[in-house]
């Protein structure tokens, strides 16, 4: 006769199937809703996608880091503008970046952790018209998919005054990209810590 703990023991997954289910979900909440975006106007629709992913994100006027997902404050459209975005641990991917184009207040990004950010995702920063105006501060730390190409797109930010990176294995030619970089953005102060 077979014990009942034989009985109840669920069958192995296979493997990957519960990081494939995770990465299904990431998806999902990177999944863009214009309807959203126009009811609801672009900063409000901006802090529940990136509040979804674990970011957190800090209004205008505010020293209080938004953490909590249902404690978004509430107001009248385009009350509170997002001012900074911190996306450390979180699961934000390109295919989300279509909320960044309506933030016209965005001063300081960091991006720590994100097994999601690549090249793609910080060409698009790159060429977010909004955030070519207003991004001055961006620190990009430990997301092991950027490369120098992803680096180099950060050119077209123009108003960008402070940039960290840290921690980055797939920076292969540091000299040459740090080099262009610094000519295309000469008031750029770059601090390094990628040994």
């Amino acid at each position: 006769m077979m014990a009942l703990g034989t009985l109840l023991r669920k069958p192995p997954l296979p493997p990957g199937s519960c990081r494939s289910f995770w990465g299904w979900l990431n998806a999902v909440f990177n999944k863009v809703d214009h309807e959203r975006i126009r009811a609801v106007g672009p900063d409000r629709a901006a802090s529940e996608w990136l509040l979804r992913c674990g970011a957190l994100v800090r209004y205008r006027g505010s020293p209080k880091w938004q953490q909590d997902y249902n404690a978004l404050p509430t107001g009248p459209l385009g009350s509170y503008r997002i001012e900074a975005i911190s996306a450390t641990d979180s699961c934000i991917m390109y295919r989300g970046f279509d909320y960044l184009d309506g933030l016209e207040h965005v001063t300081d990004i960091k991006l720590e952790k994100c097994m999601y950010i690549q090249d793609q995702c910080l060409q698009r920063l790159g060429e977010t018209s909004n955030l070519q105006k207003s991004l001055q501060r961006l620190e990009i730390i430990s997301c092991g998919n950027v490369t120098d190409r992803g680096i180099l797109a950060l050119h077209r930010l123009a108003n960008l005054k402070y940039l960290y990176l840290s921690d980055l294995p797939g920076i292969r030619e540091k000299e040459r990209t740090f080099r262009v970089l610094q000519q295309a953005l000469p008031k750029l102060e770059l601090e390094l810590d990628l040994e």
